[in-house]
């Protein structure tokens, strides 16, 4: 998937890499014996959300499946290109994005037992 962000094409990637970098921006961590520790999560916590068509979660993941971008965008950057948005462009983004994940093969079943 494809998003033209500040004149420049952007690759969304929806695979194994993406989840971590979900997890990483997105997910749950917790303090053990002092040192903080990522437990995941950002999938499932994003999921409900993107579902629910919220556009702040909609830009963590945006940037989650940009990691390869050169130079990275910001969050800004896709905070500004939301919200430059129409509210049927955002419709069909948020539709878009769902679709891509759902059928990514790294997420398909977490998403298939998660609407179960």
């Amino acid at each position: 998937m494809e998003l033209l962000i500040n004149g420049k094409k952007v690759q969304l990637h929806f695979g194994v890499r993406f989840i971590r970098e979900l997890d990483k921006v997105a997910g749950i961590s917790a303090n053990v014996r002092g040192q903080r520790v990522g437990l995941g999560y950002g999938m499932i916590k994003s999921m409900p959300a993107l579902q629910a068509y919220d556009t702040a979660v909609l830009s963590t993941v945006i940037y989650a499946a940009a990691y390869d971008a050169k130079p990275r965008l910001a969050l800004n950057d896709i905070d500004d290109y939301l919200d430059s948005c129409t509210i049927k462009q955002l419709e069909d983004l948020f539709s878009r994005i769902n679709k891509a994940i759902s059928e990514s093969n790294a997420v398909q079943v977490s998403v298939k037992n998660m609407k179960a």
